[in-house]
C-alpha cells in the first residue's frame, strides 16, 4: 500500500493595494482651483457680461462720437477731445462691475454655501488656497479684458478714422495704455476676490467694491479744492484709470505710479483677507 504525500503550498496574505501619497503642493491647489472656476455657471456669464460691456459700449461710444461729428451737432467739452482710445475703453467702468463682482463670488460663494470646508480640509494650511484663487481668476481676467480691449480699440479706431479723434495701435502710448486697462481690470478682480475672502459675504463684498471704486470719488468730489488734489489721484478708481490714460494732466497721477498705488490697494485688501483667513475659522 502506497500513501501518497500531499504538498500543501503556504499561501501568501493579498496584500492591499496602496494608494500613493499625495502632497499638498502650489500647482495642485492652483489645478484644483481652476476647475471649480470653470465649473461654475456664473463664471462663465458673469465673464461673458463683462467681455460683452468692454466691446459693446466701447464700440457704441465710437459710433456715437463719429455720428455726432459727420452731422455736425453739439458734443460736452470732455466728449469732443475724445481720442480713439478713450473712446474703446469707454465700456471698462461697466466692466470692472463684472469682473470684480465674479472675484468675490469666486471666494464668498464658498462661504455661503459651507463648501470652503471642504476646501480648507484638503488645504489645511489656507493661504494657498487664497493665493491660487486670486491668482487664477487674476490671470483670467487680465486675458479677458486685454483681449477685448485691443479688439474693441481695433474696431472703434476704424469708426473714427478720419475724425479729430483718429488714432493707430502704433501712435505712441496706445499699446502701453491698452495693455494698462487689461492689467487694471485683472487687479480688479484680484480686489474682488480678496474682499469676498475678508467680509465673506457676498451682499458685502459686492456692496465694499461697488462703493470703493464708484462712490467714493463722488464723495471726495465735494470736499474742498486743496483736499480734493490731495485725495483724489490716489484713490483705487482714480490710480487706476492713470494705468491706461493716453495723456495725464497735471493732477493725474503717471502710468507708473497710478500702477503703483493700485498694486499697493491691491496687497492691501490681500493683506486683510489673508489675515482673516488664518485668524478665524470658516
Amino acid at each position: 500500500m502506497t500513501a501518497a504525500t500531499a504538498t500543501q503550498t503556504p499561501t501568501v496574505p493579498a496584500t492591499p493595494a496602496t494608494r500613493p501619497a499625495y502632497k499638498v503642493t502650489g500647482p495642485r491647489v492652483v489645478r484644483s482651483e481652476w476647475a471649480k472656476l470653470w465649473t461654475l455657471r456664473s463664471t462663465w456669464i458673469t465673464l461673458g457680461l463683462g467681455l460683452l460691456f468692454l466691446v459693446a459700449f466701447g464700440l457704441i461710444a465710437a459710433a456715437q462720437y463719429k455720428s455726432r461729428i459727420d452731422s455736425g451737432r453739439h458734443m460736452d467739452p470732455d466728449f469732443a477731445s475724445s481720442t480713439a482710445l478713450s473712446l474703446s475703453l469707454f465700456g471698462t467702468n461697466f466692466a470692472q462691475l463684472a469682473l470684480g463682482v465674479l472675484g468675490v463670488l469666486v471666494t464668498a460663494g464658498e462661504y455661503s454655501t459651507g463648501m470652503i470646508r471642504s476646501t480648507l480640509a484638503a488645504v489645511p494650511r489656507r493661504l494657498p488656497v487664497l493665493w491660487a484663487k486670486s491668482a487664477v481668476f487674476g490671470v483670467v481676467a487680465l486675458v479677458i479684458a486685454s483681449v477685448g480691449a485691443f479688439i474693441t480699440f481695433l474696431i472703434g479706431s476704424g469708426i473714427v478714422d478720419g475724425t479729430p479723434a483718429a488714432l493707430t495701435i502704433s501712435d505712441s502710448g496706445v499699446v502701453r495704455a491698452l495693455l494698462g486697462a487689461g492689467l487694471y481690470l485683472g487687479l480688479v478682480a484680484v480686489i474682488g476676490t480678496a474682499l469676498g475672502a475678508w467680509l465673506r459675504s457676498v451682499a458685502g463684498g459686492i456692496s465694499v467694491l461697488v462703493a470703493t471704486l464708484m462712490l467714493v470719488p463722488g464723495l471726495v468730489s465735494l470736499l474742498p479744492t486743496s483736499w480734493q488734489d490731495n485725495i483724489s489721484p490716489y484713490l483705487p478708481s482714480n490710480a487706476g484709470e492713470a494705468m491706461f490714460t493716453l495723456h495725464h494732466g497735471v493732477d493725474v497721477l503717471s502710468p507708473g505710479a497710478g500702477l503703483a498705488v493700485f498694486f499697493g490697494w491691491t496687497v492691501l485688501a490681500l493683506a486683510g483677507a489673508a489675515w482673516r483667513l488664518v485668524r478665524t475659522d470658516a
